[in-house]
Parts: C-alpha cells; sequence; structure tokens
C-alpha cells in the first residue's frame, strides 16, 4: 500500500482513474493517506523511500521511479495539511476522470464518503465477478450507482437460477447450504428463461469444477441488451441477524442504519464503518451494533443523540422484529462506538486467516468470539434504545412501550 500510494503520488499528473475493487479498499487507502502522508512527502521530497519498506524487489522497483521532487512534495503536504479533506482526490491527481469501484448493495453506504473526497467524481461499476468466477459488465458505466445492471457473459461458465420469494424483502433462510436439494434443482431457471423484475439466487457451474455452485447472490432482472438478460444485485442470500423470530437480512439493516445517520449530519459527524452482533448472552437477547464515526466537526455528540440513533434503527425493522420488541422477546437495541482503526484492525485479522485483501469486504454481521472479543476490546462508548419502537398490526390497536 504505501509503495504504491507513493509512486501514485510522485506521478500524480498521470494518474486518470483511482479505485479498487470494493468501495471499502479505496477508502481503506485514502485513510492510510491521512495517517502517512508525512512520511510519503518526505520520500518524495528526499527521493528515498521509508526504510520501513524491507522487500528488495519493491524497493528496487519504486527507486526505478523515484526522484528528488521538492517542489511536488510541498504541493501535496500543503493539500493534506488543510482541516477538510474535501476533493482531495481531485487536488492530489488532478486528471483523473472517474472512480473505478463496487458500490453496488451494502457498498452504496460508501457513496456519501467518495462523493466528499472526490467532489463528486463519477462512481464507475465495470465488472460482476467473484473469487469463483468473473460473470458480467456493465455496458453503461457512467450511470448512477443505484441503477447498475450487469449483462452476463455466457461464455464465463453456466449460469442457473433459483427464483427466490422474499417476505417483506427478506430472504427465507439464515443459513445457506452451497448445494442444491432435489426440489431447489427442479426450480432452476436457465439464463435463457429469466423473467423481467423476478429476483433469483445465481447458481453456477465453472470451468474450474465447480458444479451447481451457489454463488449466495440475490439478482433481479432489470431489462434486456438485445436477448441477453441484465440483472441489478440486490443483496447476499443470508440473514444477518436473529434472536427469535425475527430475520433482519443486510439490507434491511443496511437502510436502517443509514436512516440512523441522519441524527449525526449536524454534529459533523459520518459513519465510516459498522458491522452487527446477534447478542445471546443477555436475557433477553438484542441486536448489538459497532459504529466507527470519523467527526470533522469539534462539537460533542449528546448520549441522546445515539440514543435516537438506536431507536430509529428500530423504527425502521420489519414488523416481526418490532412485534418482539413490544412483548419483550428481544432486548433493546444497542451500539457501540468503536475506536479509529477498529475495522483496519479487523480486516488485518481476516487477512493473516487467510481471507483476500482484494476480496475483503467488511462483515455486516461477526458470529466468530475472536472478532466479537476485538471489537469489544474496543469499545469507547455504549448506548441503548430508550424505549419500544412502535408497533402495529392490521384490525389491532397501536402498541409501545407502556413504562
Amino acid at each position: 500500500m504505501y509503495s504504491q500510494m507513493l509512486c501514485g503520488l510522485f506521478q500524480n499528473k498521470e494518474v486518470l482513474r483511482v479505485g479498487a475493487v470494493f468501495a471499502s479498499g479505496f477508502i481503506r487507502a485514502i485513510r492510510f493517506l491521512e495517517k502517512h502522508w508525512t512520511l510519503l512527502c518526505h520520500d518524495i521530497r528526499t527521493g528515498t523511500i521509508n526504510s520501513l519498506i524491507t522487500d528488495p524487489s519493491v524497493r528496487e522497483a519504486v527507486m526505478r521511479i523515484l526522484k528528488p521532487d521538492p517542489k511536488l512534495a510541498d504541493f501535496i503536504e500543503s493539500e493534506c495539511s488543510k482541516e477538510s479533506w474535501q476533493g482531495i482526490i481531485t487536488k492530489l491527481w488532478p486528471n483523473t476522470k472517474y472512480i473505478d469501484v463496487i458500490v453496488t448493495g451494502t457498498m452504496s453506504q460508501y457513496i456519501p464518503t467518495l462523493d466528499y473526497y472526490s467532489d463528486g467524481l463519477p462512481l464507475v461499476c465495470t465488472m460482476y465477478a467473484s473469487s469463483e468466477c468473473y460473470f458480467g459488465v456493465n455496458l453503461n458505466p457512467l450511470c448512477k450507482p443505484s441503477e447498475v445492471s450487469y449483462t452476463l457473459i455466457p461464455t464465463m461458465c453456466y449460469y442457473e437460477f433459483l427464483p427466490v420469494h422474499r417476505n417483506n424483502g427478506l430472504t427465507n433462510s439464515i443459513s445457506m447450504p452451497k448445494s442444491l436439494n432435489e426440489k431447489e434443482q427442479q426450480e432452476l431457471v436457465d439464463l435463457v428463461d429469466v423473467k423481467l423484475g423476478q429476483e433469483y439466487e445465481l447458481v453456477v457451474t465453472t470451468y474450474a469444477g465447480l458444479y451447481r455452485y451457489r454463488v449466495g447472490d440475490v439478482l433481479r432482472v432489470a431489462g434486456f441488451k438485445n436477448n441477453a438478460p441484465q440483472f441489478n444485485f440486490v443483496c447476499r442470500k443470508n440473514v444477518v441477524l436473529s434472536i427469535d423470530t425475527d430475520k433482519t437480512d443486510e439490507v434491511e439493516l443496511q437502510n436502517a442504519v443509514r436512516n440512523a445517520v441522519s441524527h449525526l449530519m449536524p454534529f459533523g459527524a459520518r459513519l465510516t464503518e459498522y458491522t452487527s452482533y446477534a447478542d445471546t448472552t443477555t436475557i433477553p437477547g438484542h441486536y448489538v451494533l459497532y459504529w466507527e464515526l470519523s467527526q470533522m466537526g469539534s462539537t460533542p455528540i449528546p448520549p441522546s443523540v445515539f440514543e435516537d440513533c438506536c431507536l430509529t434503527i428500530e423504527e425502521s425493522l420489519d414488523n416481526v422484529y418490532r412485534q418482539n420488541r413490544v412483548f419483550e422477546a428481544i432486548g433493546p437495541l444497542e451500539i457501540k462506538i468503536v475506536e479509529t482503526g477498529t475495522f483496519d484492525k479487523l480486516m488485518d485479522y481476516a487477512i493473516s486467516l487467510g481471507a483476500s485483501i482484494n476480496q475483503y469486504k467488511t462483515p455486516r454481521c461477526v458470529k466468530f468470539a475472536p472478532i466479537v472479543e476485538l471489537l469489544n476490546s474496543r469499545v469507547v462508548s455504549k448506548y441503548f434504545s430508550p424505549k419500544c419502537p412502535k408497533w402495529t398490526t392490521p384490525g389491532l390497536k397501536q402498541w409501545s412501550n407502556i413504562n
């Protein structure tokens, strides 16, 4: 990361696009720059590379490019030392035309942050792929992120589609086996037979040997290019959180969090990353959200604002969750604020266990005990929902907290 950033800054006029596979990875790179720009400026000013970079082949490759450039170092220093980093991408890389990142699905939460750092450069989602196989391309790359659709390339693998029927926007399973049962195999639809507006789970058979493999993505047929279907990415087919009869998936959780963070805007604060945990060690169990914030303003955020965030999230969740809250089958939702850099530590831990840095995405729900322990060890404050969310049933009176 350091060496790539150093070369990118030294050749800043030659950079035409910036990006990463996922929006979260690109924002990590910008945060890396925020932490280390003084070291990078020193290397550009002196034409040397920091001694912390020890790999001989990397040092040799960088030194073939790097020459002393005090004027460029002064420019980068003047921009990075400003209090606001709004538009920093277009300032440091003035010829950048767009940001090449995936911002569909839950990655859409990063769009405001990307717009802030780039002054509204186009966000281009060029491809749809996974670690198992490359699937398709976006034939209209300059469209709005909310309008992105992918045209599947039929020679990449053999595609089949399992119809998905969701209740209140939720997929209907808590865990998803990778293999298909007999009934599901009979329901599979070929690429040529998908219907406009229908949602499907993607199933692939690849040249590498995966047979009817469930990728885990839910896609919606958005239209056709000639006869080739085009798909919107909807969500991952999983339930993120469940305590009782409730089932909350990543899309519903994402929408609820988006509603809640509006309470932070008057204080110049932004949610940089989050994850969740179904805590069943309490009676009753309850949802826990871990939030990492970046705050531009100097006004402290009162506890009541975070409590409002908790309640807004609960009000945004579905009828089953709110019913369980009213009847005390689920406890008050909790938000835990963690130290800056916590989610970088989480990524480092995942990579140490073998995860690919290129494919890494922050998990929207954590269950693995060491990860929960890591997050809890970095909590600086915590807040609970102050009351039950409202719950209504057709034909019956509204229920709310009677305390």
